[in-house]
């Protein structure tokens, strides 16, 4: 049997696993292990995906049996499998993590008859983008992941949270209707929204027509992405959610606008017509990110910026057109995703041993947790490209490419991607420094729980970590440390991480297995058009 021909199962399990737990909103314990059971299993056939598109290159699945370019179609490459793979782990541990909070809680930041079926239904979301072969199904898609992200963002309903929940459904909705409007357009002037049927006939539109579809679908998956100017929404968003949501939001929400530009780019609008204001923007994201992110003394929105300023390097990768950069990138967004979310699930460790998230109020806390420290200053560094982490090896790979291209702008980038990964240890130096390395004593206003104060609330079983009472249970610490291992894993094992980026990277330029695999073997693949300079 194909494996490949399993991959709508990515997408269906998620989805039976949100009914099962909604029919079982009187019994938690039930809810918690069918959601953590289901998870698992996707996780498991996804590996399964990921490993045939390794061995069998690229390979379409249709649903229902309608043939392309009528029907849905589901596509497995190594880019959309190693992303569905990376995807699920980092699901997986916030679940974990989320569970642990809950039992330790009483569930007053995920109610039970809410959190776990909103949950599902946002990864069934995310898998259903990475899987799509058409616009429409990538649309679909999109919709799902944001309506069980209106969900999320509000749980508690208290005031900050309704605010921001307001401001992101605004934006959400308004990209979501420039990405219809633009699908509208594609197929009215090409009687399609397969892609792999759009990579042939986009290339016979005039060039106004043709430039006029590229910029709305780059608008639209820009806002998602939060690349600057269209990423002033997500600092004021991510915050104030729960801490398990806003993790897996900064790891995989913004991602799967950067996968979107990707994949069309490459797939749809190969050649380097709009490279130049990619590049621009690249680089203003990450500048502007990161200052943006020293000016914070709140951990949450500290990293939010920092989201944001990483959210270019990615950029760059894809908007140089080159094997290298896009392989670079490819790498740095399966690094992203997994340190991002381990740092906001850290974050949410700090804030419950110490009381607060502001680094105001915060200090002691390497003496008073050892492991929180650990736990921060491994993913920390990592984050800020520090050797030999995976960070340092993604910089350095897109640095290259970026020397390679050899362009003023290319260097400029170069130059402004070391800026902004010094900028960023600077940033992470100072939540070290003054959330864990000096005393509470010295904080400007100091939390009661780090001077000894009684405890607001107790954590259950397990509560113990390195002989001190805290408040962190050993569900939400084991699912942290594990991602953080994961993250340290990808440092191990780069090389073939590495590799596996850049035969995604080669097969997506190419675009032959991609267009291919759908539409038949004897499918001509148009040459590329070159604009102005080449790869």
């Amino acid at each position: 049997m194909n494996i490949a021909s399993l991959a709508p199962l990515a997408v269906v399990l998620p989805i039976l696993g949100a009914a099962l737990t909604f029919l079982l909103i009187r019994h938690s314990r039930a809810q918690r292990t069918v959601s953590i059971a289901l998870l698992s299993l996707t996780l498991a056939l996804e590996c399964l995906l990921l490993a045939s598109a390794w061995e069998s290159g690229t390979a379409a699945v249709t649903i229902g049996g309608w043939l392309p370019p009528w029907g849905i179609v589901m596509v497995v490459d190594q880019f959309s499998s190693l992303m569905l793979v990376v995807s699920s782990a980092v699901s997986l541990a916030v679940l974990v993590y989320a569970t642990g909070q809950g039992m330790a809680d009483g569930d007053r930041d995920a109610p039970v008859s809410i959190f776990h079926p909103t949950y599902l239904i946002l990864v069934a979301g995310v898998s259903n983008a990475f899987l799509s072969g058409d616009l429409f199904n990538l649309y679909v898609g999109f919709e799902i992941l944001l309506t069980a992200s209106y969900v999320l963002m509000t749980l508690g309903g208290t005031g900050p949270r309704i605010r921001a929940g307001v401001t992101y459904v605004v934006v959400s909705v308004v990209s979501s209707v420039l990405f219809l409007i633009a699908i509208a357009m594609v197929y009215g002037a090409t009687g399609t929204v397969n892609m792999a049927d759009l990579a042939m006939k986009l290339g016979e539109l005039d060039q106004g027509t043709r430039t006029l579809l590229h910029v709305m679908l780059l608008v639209a998956f820009g806002i998602k992405a939060a690349v600057f100017p269209l990423s002033f929404w997500l600092p004021d968003s991510y915050p104030t959610a729960p801490a398990p949501v806003t993790a897996v939001f900064a790891g995989l929400l913004t991602k799967v606008g950067v996968y979107a530009m990707v994949r069309t780019e490459t797939l749809l609008f190969p050649g380097d017509a709009l490279n130049t204001p990619l590049m621009v923007a690249a680089l203003l994201t990450m500048v502007v990110g990161i200052l943006g992110a020293l000016a914070q003394s709140d951990i949450k929105r500290l990293l939010s910026f920092t989201l944001v300023s990483h959210i270019g390097y990615m950029v760059f990768g894809l908007a140089m057109s080159s094997a290298a950069g896009l392989a670079a990138a490819v790498f740095y967004v399966a690094h992203h995703i997994t340190i991002q979310t381990s740092l906001f699930l850290v974050t949410g460790l700090i804030e419950r041993r110490g009381g607060s998230s502001s680094v105001d109020r915060l200090g002691g806390l390497a003496k008073l947790s050892p492991l929180l420290a650990l736990l921060f200053f491994i993913p920390a560094m990592n984050l800020a490209g520090i050797p030999p982490f995976s960070g340092f090896l993604g910089k350095v790979g897109l640095l290259q490419a970026g020397v390679e291209l050899g362009t003023p702008l290319a260097y400029a980038l170069v130059i402004g991607g070391v800026l902004t990964s010094l900028l960023t240890l600077l940033a992470i130096a100072r939540v070290w420094n003054r959330a864990f390395w000096r005393r509470p004593a010295d904080a400007e206003h100091p939390d009661p729980v780090l001077l000894g104060a009684p405890a607001a609330r107790v954590s259950g079983p397990g509560a113990k970590l390195n002989g001190t009472a805290t408040l962190l249970p050993r569900t939400m610490v084991g699912s942290t440390m594990g991602l953080v291992v994961i993250g340290v894993a990808l440092t191990v094992f780069a090389g073939p991480l590495f590799e596996l980026s850049g035969h995604a990277a080669r097969d997506m330029l190419e675009r032959t297995p991609y267009i291919q695999a759908v539409l038949g073997d004897g499918s001509p693949v148009p040459a590329a058009p070159v604009v102005g300079g080449g790869r």
